[in-house]
């Protein structure tokens, strides 16, 4: 059966309804999954495996049956280690339907189908007694319910449930326990996610000054975590002003609370700073004796840093202190850890929140605007002041006494650049209230309200009353929408500039002029793991998954590249980076399909895990901003990303990605641009090159 799904296309900015397969959602969640990374994780999984026997084997020196609950079993991997152990029988709960039906596959296909039962139920759902799910309840409970946060995948009320109603009491569980630890640094880099700093324009005036509106300076910010992968920050990007502190524990083997709770933890300074952010992180005991334990701690406070397992699925944490505070070496200060029943968030406090009476702060919210419209790689885009500089010195060159400018893109401080700088007027279209309301407070702080025109439509609905009746002299965009999650998204710039071509003036300019895309083959160092088949996992044929997870990404969306930060995933460039399509910004979109062969030379011997796209705007022909590569690749081809931006990255799947390549290799490619529909669509094959070297 098929059905209809809308989807909003973030390139021409219409809704299309598309005909899919029932299960298409299923596939996307699949395909774009991380059961690989976790079953590639080889120290999550040993760490598992010798929690389980020796809980398996506590419960047999009772002189009991050990009779195990699994919550989220996905792939049933720990139920098999479970029996394999020697459990007398495994009760496997996974709610995703799709992953079920592949556990049932995968138990049959090891051997396991008359002890283990896989229920496909939420497990507060899950039902005990003679015609239940479960005859009685397990006295051996094992989860693998964590994410980067510990908490934000429900382990707590889940846990909490489970104690209630699914395991007996006093049962063993695996993992045992798990601690948040949590560290206080002052981070410039860091802190520029979350807040606007005042970003400097020189003018033919002298200074001027673009400040940011108070309360966005005392907004609290995002409720969501920022999880990275912590070992790619650079530690001169950061200086530690507390050891790492033991936050909270929760012991698993006993009843859970998912109530909201504090934990103070008094400290000294290490050193005299501004306290902004604070990394955090958890580990898991998987044993009662604490040794077995898995870690996802960073290089410099892990215990055994050479032996770091990389791993997506779980990362670490950045979190962002309400209000920068200054702290002073040897001053005792309390860093309070607050959660509820998902998230986490800290406090610093000068004195323990249990001496002042202090309610419990709520979970924090953004009131101002600004992080409901930029993200934390945006908030960072937008301090960066060498790119605004950048940005300046283009728009010097196009800008006249006379001009007339319209922004587009999404929240952009263009419109204050353009001003300062001379132009006549400047009109700036935000269609969202929340671009709306964010900008009039820059400007009224900035006491512009009067100097700039919002415009509260989108583009595209523009008449020439919006602009007073005058013709556009300047077009002007980043661009940047908050809609974009592949780099030629934000070529909705060109449909709008298309859109609003009856409002542009003669000899009107367009910054930026054109666009390319560009590509490079690329080894990562570990990325590659994410759509690695994994085949045998700790003795286990888990080969239903890898297929599983292959037949998800023949569907239509999953052949798609995939947008990844990369300045967090190390890799190699084999090839030299090679322009794919260029777009040509000064003329409408045109009617006509844009198509591009060729082939990509491999120069350096490695592995070719994929293509990494990007694109790159032209503001004029001497100014070129890049979201991908930044500078040309070293000797070893090792690659500097943009930090602010997201790369595409399109994975092989011809090659082994452990098998390192013998003798010259190309990568064939096809991309083509679809002017009515705005999708880019690519394919890419790689093949011996012909010894004639044609």
């Amino acid at each position: 059966m098929k059905v209809f799904c809308g989807r909003a296309n973030p390139t021409t900015g219409s809704v299309e309804w598309l005909e899919e397969d029932e299960h298409y959602d299923y596939h996307q969640e699949i395909a774009r999954s991380s059961y690989a990374d976790m079953l590639h994780d080889k120290d999550r999984n040993i760490k598992y495996y010798q929690g389980i026997r020796a809980a398996v084997s506590r419960v047999k020196d009772r002189g009991q049956k050990a009779l195990v609950l699994d919550i989220g079993t996905g792939t049933g991997l720990l139920s098999m280690m479970a029996v394999t152990a020697g459990a007398d029988f495994c009760y496997a709960i996974e709610v995703f339907k799709p992953m079920a039906e592949a556990a049932v596959k995968i138990v049959e296909k090891n051997g396991f189908t008359d002890k283990i039962k896989i229920i496909n139920k939420h497990s507060t759902e899950v039902t005990v007694g003679p015609d239940g799910d479960m005859p009685c309840r397990a006295n051996i409970l094992i989860t693998e319910l964590f994410d980067t946060e510990l908490i934000g995948e429900g382990a707590l009320p889940s846990y909490e449930h489970a104690h209630r109603h699914l395991v007996q009491e006093k049962c063993e569980a695996v993992p045992h326990r798990a601690t948040v630890y949590a560290q206080l640094v002052e981070s410039r880099r860091m802190w520029s996610w979350n807040k606007l700093f005042p970003v400097r324009v020189h003018t033919s005036c002298g200074e001027q000054v673009i400040v940011p509106p108070s309360d966005l300076e005392r907004c609290p910010g995002a409720p969501s975590v920022c999880d990275i992968q912590l070992n790619q920050v650079s530690s001169a990007d950061f200086t530690i002003l507390s050891d790492v502190l033991p936050m909270f524990s929760v012991d698993f083997s006993k009843q859970v609370s998912s109530s909201a709770a504090c934990h103070s933890r008094q400290f000294e300074p290490l050193a005299s700073g501004s306290a902004q952010v604070v990394l955090s992180w958890w580990d898991i005991e998987m044993d009662p004796e604490g040794k077995i334990k898995c870690s996802m701690a960073p290089f410099w406070a892990h215990s055994d840093p050479e032996e770091l397992q990389w791993r997506d699925h779980w990362m670490q944490c950045v979190y962002f202190l309400p209000q920068e505070e200054p702290v002073v070496q040897g001053s005792s200060l309390h860093l309070v850890a607050h959660h509820d029943d998902y998230c986490v968030w800290y406090s610093l406090q000068r004195t323990s929140p249990g001496k002042n009476g202090r309610v419990h702060p709520a979970r924090p919210v953004c009131d101002c605007q600004a992080h409901l419209l930029w993200n934390r790689p945006r908030f960072g885009e937008i301090n960066d002041q060498d790119r605004t500089d950048q940005y300046i010195q283009a728009l010097r060159t196009v800008l006249k006494p006379d001009s007339v400018c319209l922004c587009v893109s999404d929240g952009s401080l263009l419109s204050l650049l353009a001003h300062h700088l001379g132009a006549e007027q400047v009109f700036t279209v935000e269609s969202s209230a929340a671009s709306q309301r964010l900008m009039r407070k820059i400007f009224k702080t900035n006491h512009l309200e009067d100097k700039i025109n919002i415009i509260e439509k989108r583009p595209e609905l523009l008449t020439s009353a919006d602009l007073e009746g005058k013709k556009i002299s300047l077009l002007l965009g980043e661009p940047f929408f908050t809609t974009s999650l592949l780099p030629w998204h934000n070529l909705y710039f060109w449909y709008v500039r298309t859109a609003v071509d009856q409002h542009l003036g003669p000899g009107a300019v367009v910054m930026p002029q054109t666009a390319s895309l560009h590509a490079v083959v690329v080894e990562f160092r570990d990325l590659w793991r994410i759509r690695s088949p994994c085949g045998d996992c700790e003795g286990f044929d888990v080969h239903i998954m890898d297929d599983m997870i292959q037949r998800a990404l023949d569907f239509r969306e999953s052949k798609e590249a995939e947008p990844h930060p990369l300045w967090e995933y190390p890799c190699r460039c084999l090839s030299e980076p090679q322009q794919i399509l260029t777009f040509d910004f000064r003329q409408p979109v045109p009617p006509h399909l844009v198509r591009a062969e060729g082939s990509i030379e491999l120069r350096r011997p490695g592995r070719s895990h994929g293509a990494v796209l990007w694109m790159e705007y032209h503001l004029t022909p001497d100014s070129t901003v890049s979201t991908g590569l930044l500078k040309s690749a070293e000797d070893k081809g090792d690659c500097c990303w943009n930090p602010h931006c997201k790369q595409a990255v399109y994975f092989f799947t011809t090659t082994d990605p452990k098998v390192p390549l013998d003798g010259p290799q190309t990568v064939s490619y096809t991309v083509e641009f679809h002017p009515h529909t705005g999708d880019i669509t690519m394919d890419f094959s790689l093949s011996d090159t012909p010894d004639d070297g044609h």
